[in-house]
């Protein structure tokens, strides 16, 4: 547990950059596409949803039955975790015959990819004197 105060990550002095805050609040993305953002966030924060998601990004295209036994879960349970990505905009499906077949979105591999790979490895710093 930290010794340190809650208020430890607050400013002690009030120091607004007024030009730099004014130029940065004006670049911010409107509430509606940042609601967006965070529900494709929030899709991915379950780990067996974001299971079902590197699956799908591994395998490409799959059914329901395939990315089941890949993860090793419930197929009732993988179709709502599916239904759940394709809400956030992450997965698509189409239906081949009897199957439907799911894909990751162009937006459902990036965010993968950027939660999925790991992070570089520290670089070690060197002191100047």
């Amino acid at each position: 547990m930290s010794s340190e105060r809650p208020e430890a990550d607050a400013c002690d002095l009030l120091c607004l950059d007024l030009p730099v805050a004014e130029a940065i609040r004006g670049g911010m993305p409107p509430l509606p596409g940042l609601e967006t953002a965070a529900a494709a966030a929030k899709a991915l924060a379950d780990p067996t949803r974001l299971s079902v998601a590197a699956a799908l990004a591994e395998g490409g295209e799959l059914c329901v039955c395939d990315l089941a036994w890949v993860v090793g879960q419930a197929q009732n349970l993988v179709s709502h975790h599916l239904r759940q990505l394709r809400y956030a905009g992450l997965a698509a499906s189409r239906r081949q015959g009897r199957l439907v077949m799911y894909t990751l979105t162009d937006r459902g591999r990036a965010l993968i990819r950027a939660v999925l790979d790991p992070a570089p490895a520290a670089r070690p710093t060197t002191n100047r004197t």
